[in-house]
């Protein structure tokens, strides 16, 4: 897996992939239409911030590059790279328990916070890309 050069993309399947923690200064891309709504992503090596129309979506720190990032009715998976550990927080709903999968392995129920935040620790340094699911 490669940083997003173009920092924000539309996969063949529909998902979306964006970041690139390699970069020594911000870089944004504003406005970017995907099926229907607006995204905005900020990155660089420090972090990494999506939002959808406004909305807080995923933020990591350090930066992380994020490919195949899908959106779903039960949750969120993505594969995410970085040179080094990551604290990851992604938007879900409000005050809801979430089963989280780093590797397929499960690391137990989280629940969300009132404004929908989930933070889980990745273990990245020298790991390559690592799957990230997170469902009801």
């Amino acid at each position: 897996m490669a940083v997003v050069e173009e920092l924000l993309r539309t996969e063949s399947d529909g998902a979306i992939s964006f970041g690139n923690h390699k970069l020594s200064a911000k870089a944004k891309v504003e406005n970017f239409e995907h099926e229907g709504d607006l995204l905005k992503v900020k990155t660089y090596k420090s972090i990494t911030k999506l939002e959808k129309n406004g909305m807080f979506a995923y933020e990591s720190v350090p930066g992380t590059s994020v490919n195949h990032f899908v959106e779903e009715e039960n949750g969120v998976a993505f594969t995410v790279e970085g040179d080094e550990d990551a604290q990851i927080t992604v938007g879900l709903e409000d005050e809801t328990e979430y089963d989280v999968f780093v590797n397929e392995v499960n690391i137990g129920r989280m629940k969300t916070n009132l404004g929908g935040k989930l933070n889980i620790s990745v273990e990245l340094a020298d790991a390559g890309e690592v799957t990230v699911r997170i469902a009801k």
